[in-house]
């Protein structure tokens, strides 16, 4: 994994200084820190922080052009059949053994569009063609790997991290925040693609190709999307879940330095320390072990390591011991975000780089194969939405009261509210009276809209949307704590073999045990149905005694001792009421509070230079 920045200028407009290039591309070294390298040309730049996963030596370094010398390339990723992809086009005289070797010469032959099509992998890439004078922005179908670039006058920038992009000169003195996009931040945690805080910086949208002409024209272009319904399988497609977790955990195995396995006790992480052991045994696995009995599931990720043989670290820290790693957490986050499990996730893949550099971990089982509780609770709640809001609510009262349902569900003006109010953390009261004018994102908008035609596509829907969405948030957290540490985290369940694999099954959520039902099958096939469907704990930190005792003094100084960043587009005066009302137990919403906070500490260490 690596950290890439380019940027490319418009018409008569020059390059920006090497010290000033240099000093932005410092910004993500940790993201890379085995080689530095620039490229500088009239009408570009090109730099690169590499972390050596294939072919460890200099020839793998990059940037790189294409054997015709038409396209120079930055690529931040792994590409997974790059060896197929070598052998179905019978590449020669490759310079290196490295996936982007691959990449690279596949340009010449395919162009940029059929490349990235053939692509399977993690992968943000940024191409110059010095024959068409264009950009080429392109990013994984998953949105595993970030792409952040902006727009001036001058040109665009392009980069691995947000600060490297709104730190630009071209940008920096321009800053404008957009308020919908703000509104996003502290209702869910992040910033969803292809927004972000500000006018004219954005992020590539998973499975997208941008190009971006010298005069500063762009066209967007997706070249693989997931539809919000079940795509039926071909006649040809008879592979179980086994042998595609099989297929493709033996292909994010190759590497040329060590990997490992994180392993939780739930069913993700374990199914693929599973299969990994199954195609090296002498495959790592680490775990977090925390001292509070409600967060710690250690014990039963050991019953799985004891079982399926495989030799597990059990990284044993106490409360406190995460508490000391909050502030220097922050720092991972160059850009605004609200995911407080990101803590144990910037101390576990900090212990785990002391031993490998690549992990493996199970993101994303549960959007796929329809892992979560809230689904399950939607489509049990979807038939009140047939009816007229006054209607429904008069029943609701009734039904309630004679003790026959009890629910808020009837409440919500629409079903989309109702499920968007499951993601959001600060309650929609407390959003629309500190953006009185001010909506969310039609990027958020259409990600919460639901037909509700039938019961069957709801749930389709439900996981379209947590694919698109809070997945999103997911892999935000995952990225860039472990990359702060030089880790690169593979994510086995969003091969694209995986995905195509989920996206063909029907659908069926009927009860509790449905949820994750596939993989759950499939894990009994390698470990005791016995240690199974025991509850996940989650990765997680005892939060509301935190804001309430060791960290409360540091959320007052920065919610309600300083002004709130971009206090110009909303008032702040209903968010510093609501941690005022937090203090006084008239709530207790941790998650609204981090939000908060995290966004004024994100202030303090990256933004107070500007």
């Amino acid at each position: 994994m690596c950290g890439l920045l380019g940027e490319f200028c418009f018409a008569s407009h020059a390059i920006t200084s090497h010290a000033h290039f240099k000093n932005l591309l410092a910004l993500s070294k940790h993201r890379g820190p085995d080689a530095t390298e620039i490229v500088s040309e009239p009408q570009y730049q090109l730099g690169f922080n590499r972390l050596a996963i294939l072919d460890i030596s200099e020839k793998g370094n990059q940037p790189k052009r294409s054997p015709s010398s038409r396209y120079h390339m930055v690529f931040n990723g792994e590409i997974y059949n790059y060896k197929d992809l070598e052998a179905t086009y019978n590449l020669q005289a490759l310079r290196s053994t490295s996936d982007s070797e691959v990449l690279v010469s596949l340009l010449d032959i395919l162009g940029v569009k059929e490349t990235v099509a053939q692509l399977n992998g993690m992968f943000a890439i940024a191409i110059y063609d010095t024959v068409d004078n264009r950009v080429y922005l392109a990013r994984d179908f998953a949105g595993i790997k970030p792409l952040f670039y902006g727009l001036s006058e001058f040109g665009c920038v392009v980069a691995s991290q947000f600060d490297q992009v709104y730190k630009h000169e071209w940008l920096a003195s321009q800053l404008a925040l957009w308020p919908e996009a703000v509104k996003d931040y502290f209702g869910f945690g992040y910033m969803q693609a292809p927004n972000t805080i500000y006018k004219n910086i954005y992020q590539v949208t998973p499975g997208e190709l941008i190009t971006i002409t010298t005069d500063g024209t762009k066209t967007h272009e997706l070249i693989k999307a997931y539809p919000p319904n079940q795509v039926q399988a071909s006649s040809e497609s008879k592979a179980t879940v086994d042998e595609v977790l099989k297929s493709v955990i033996k292909r994010q195995l190759v590497s040329d330095v060590s990997v490992a396995t994180f392993l939780s006790g739930g069913i993700d992480s374990p199914l693929i320390s599973a299969f990994a052991k199954g195609e090296k045994d002498d495959i790592e696995a680490f775990t977090l072990k925390v001292d509070h009995p409600n967060l710690n599931e250690s014990e039963v990720a050991k019953s799985y390591a004891d079982h399926l043989g495989i030799e597990q670290h059990i990284i044993s820290v106490k409360a406190s011991d995460l508490l000391k790693e909050v502030e220097a957490h922050f720092h991972a986050y160059s850009e605004p975000f609200g995911d407080y499990s990101s803590i144990p996730t910037y101390v576990i893949t900090k212990e785990a780089k002391k031993y490998h550099t690549v992990m493996l971990s199970g993101d994303g089982g549960d959007e796929l194969f329809f892992g979560y509780p809230r689904m399950l609770d939607v489509l049990d709640k979807r038939l009140w939405f047939k009816m007229p809001l006054l209607i429904r609510k008069s029943l609701a009262k009734i039904t309630n009261t004679l003790g026959i349902t009890k629910t808020w569900a009837p409440y919500f003006k629409s079903l989309d509210a109702f499920i968007m109010n499951k993601q959001r953390h600060v309650p929609a009261v407390v959003l629309d009276k500190a953006f009185k004018h001010t909506e969310h994102s039609d990027a958020i908008k259409k990600l919460y809209r639901f037909k509700n035609h039938s019961k069957q596509q709801l749930l389709y829907e439900l996981r379209y949307n947590e694919f698109y969405a809070h997945l999103q948030r997911v892999l935000v957290k995952v990225d860039r704590a472990s990359m702060k540490h030089s880790l690169e985290v593979r994510v086995p369940f969003l091969d694209k073999a995986s995905i195509d694999y989920a996206w063909q099954l029907p659908g069926v959520l009927e009860k509790p045990s449905d949820l994750k039902k596939e993989l759950k099958q499939a894990l009994s096939r390698k470990v005791p149905k016995s240690i199974i469907n025991q509850k996940k704990m989650g990765f997680s930190v005892p939060l509301f005694e935190w804001l309430h005792h060791q960290l409360k003094d540091d959320v007052i100084y920065h919610t309600l001792e300083r002004p709130f960043y971009g206090n110009d587009i909303f008032d702040e005066s209903f968010f510093k009421n609501f941690v005022k009302d937090f203090y006084a137990k008239k709530h207790e919403d941790v998650w609204g509070v981090w939000h908060l906070y995290a966004w004024q500490k994100w202030r303090s260490i990256h933004v107070n230079h500007l």
